[in-house]
């Protein structure tokens, strides 16, 4: 008897195929249908794409603290972590596929990428999720305060994803973080599907600070670079520049597809967000964002948010993730300052088309780079 034996990178290909079929076919049969309705139980689905080191673990949490949010920072790093070798556009498909189910409050597909006999806790970063610190996940945050992460780090692990279907069955808003994402049209099914009410928010930053902070955190980065450079041997030296060109290329991709050439199921679904205003007005950038998603500010909201970016921290951090009190403003510009000029030129030449795109001024001379 013949026998066929199968890598898992030949098994996900296959696998996301016949899903990318049946959701392909099926987005048909409802937008032919008389019978089509409303996405199901009323819910926004909101997902927040980003590059990494751009701000978007803060924008993250002005999602997650939010009452009527359930929230999840990055559930697509268990695909990368675990199969970094499998072609680039295969992960971004099953990451795809993953946040599909998850927008829905089924967790079955991250199951496939947990440990056998799982926690909540082996989720990634399940603990920036204030969703995952209330009830009915867990009693210990009351649903409209602010969270307290190393206290639910402590005091909320639980078997299994049986708590987090839960909770995000009870919420209005399911928000979901990527920076694993280069282009839209992998994103298209979930813009058609008519089980989705979706929305992108796009953020980006300077190109010259999202290097400056690469480089303060590049051993949490390695892995993730290996991908994006589909694991092409270069020079140490010359890995933060093509990473920073393929960051840059994919901001220019997404930003001219939903705003120069968007089909019409993308109108009106997608808003790009600048660190650097976010930063300077905060308050009214995030008070815009909630109101492109359907969100209200709150006043214990509101308040933290303003703590949150008008601290006194200097913008050192043990933690790449971590959300501390700082000077936001101050910090948006420190590649000034900390970058040498030689580099800030290098990264200036690299992204030029995104810089220009994206309404960064680039500088000439490092008189200029100071001021």
């Amino acid at each position: 008897m013949f026998r066929c034996k199968m890598n898992i990178g030949t098994m996900i290909l296959l696998v996301t195929l016949q899903g990318a079929t049946v959701m392909l076919l099926s987005g048909w049969y409802f937008q032919l249908s008389p019978c089509s309705s409303a996405p199901s139980g009323g819910k926004v689905h909101v997902l927040l794409l980003s590059s990494w080191r751009s701000g978007s673990s803060f924008l993250g949490q002005v999602f997650s603290q939010h009452p009527s949010v359930f929230y999840l920072m990055e559930p697509g790093w268990h695909v990368w972590s675990q199969l970094p070798k499998v072609n680039v556009r295969m992960l971004r498909i099953a990451v795809r596929d993953i946040f599909r189910s998850i927008f829905q409050c089924d967790f079955s597909g991250m199951e496939a990428f947990l440990p056998e006999n799982h926690n909540v806790s082996d989720v990634f970063m399940w603990s920036h999720s204030r969703a995952l610190c209330s009830p009915p996940a867990c009693s210990l945050t009351p649903r409209g305060r602010m969270s307290d992460q190393p206290e639910c780090l402590k005091k909320c692990v639980s078997k299994g994803l049986h708590g987090a279907k839960n909770a995000c069955d009870t919420y209005s808003h399911v928000v979901l973080k990527s920076v694993r994402f280069f282009e839209l049209e992998s994103l298209y099914p979930l813009l058609q599907d008519p089980n989705l009410n979706l929305r992108i928010v796009h953020l980006v930053r300077d190109p010259r600070a999202v290097a400056r902070s690469r480089e303060q955190s590049a051993n949490a980065f390695v892995a993730d670079d290996a991908v994006i450079l589909e694991n092409r041997r270069m020079p140490a030296a010359e890995v933060l520049y093509q990473v920073m060109q393929e960051i840059c290329r994919s901001h220019v991709r997404i930003s001219e597809r939903a705003t120069l050439k968007a089909p019409p199921f993308l109108k009106g679904r997608y808003k790009m967000v600048r660190f650097e205003d976010l930063v300077r007005d905060p308050l009214r950038e995030i008070g815009g964002i909630y109101k492109f998603v359907g969100l209200e500010m709150t006043k214990q909201l509101g308040q933290w948010i303003y703590q949150v970016t008008h601290g006194k921290g200097t913008g050192t951090k043990k933690d790449a993730f971590a959300i501390t009190s700082r000077d936001a403003a101050d910090v948006s510009q420190a590649w000034r300052s900390a970058l040498p000029h030689h580099k800030v030129k290098r990264i200036q030449e690299v992204c030029r088309g995104a810089m220009t795109l994206l309404g960064y001024r680039t500088v000439g001379s490092e008189k200029e780079q100071k001021k």
